[in-house]
């Protein structure tokens, strides 16, 4: 009996068998792994009027740094700033979902004036203007690059490669900048 319903089962098993292998998935780890990876570390010169004293300006280069994305954005997002980001080169038809906007997050590492949850791996930046700019130690292009590409003077750095990556864009980098830079 046992024999029976064993031969049984495994005749029913191999009537209904079928070969998957050609709709189960391969890739590439090779071609996974260069698609991941980062372009060469850019040298970005900053343009010229990229540092503003514009109050709006600054306000979304803070709200960018003390946020992290449109979905979670705390407070009332500045003029010109919007929860919602289209993808540069995409065409969006009526009904399609349009991404969060991903802002800085920059507090998740740094701390600077007014940061909530400000984090302590990166730099303190809490009067930078005061420290750096005043006393001529940096500038607002080495300010600019360090945003804009890290990887220039530090190839092993685990900050966020903005411009390279086109995280952000220029003009953002710029505003992101002024913050930093501007007095508090």
């Amino acid at each position: 009996m046992k024999k029976t319903v064993m031969m049984s089962l495994l005749l029913s098993a191999s009537l209904f068998a079928v070969d998957y292998s050609s709709v189960v998935e391969n890739p590439s780890a090779s071609e996974m792994i260069k698609k991941d990876l980062l372009a060469p570390a850019k040298i970005f010169t900053m343009p010229a009027g990229c540092i503003t004293t514009n109050p709006k300006a600054i306000a979304r280069g803070a709200f960018i740094f003390h946020n992290l994305n449109g979905g979670k954005v705390k407070g009332k997002l500045p003029e010109g700033l919007a929860k919602k980001q289209m993808k540069q080169g995409k065409t969006y038809k009526p009904g399609d979902k349009i991404p969060n906007k991903q802002y800085g997050n920059c507090v998740a590492c740094h701390n600077i004036e007014g940061a909530r949850g400000a984090g302590s791996i990166g730099p303190d930046l809490t009067a930078y203007n005061d420290i750096f700019m005043a006393t001529g130690v940096r500038d607002n292009q080495f300010v600019f690059q360090k945003i804009a590409d890290p990887r220039i003077d530090n190839k092993d750095t685990h900050m966020t490669v903005n411009l390279t990556t086109k995280l952000f864009t220029t003009k953002e980098i710029c505003e992101i900048t002024s913050y930093i830079v501007s007095p508090k």
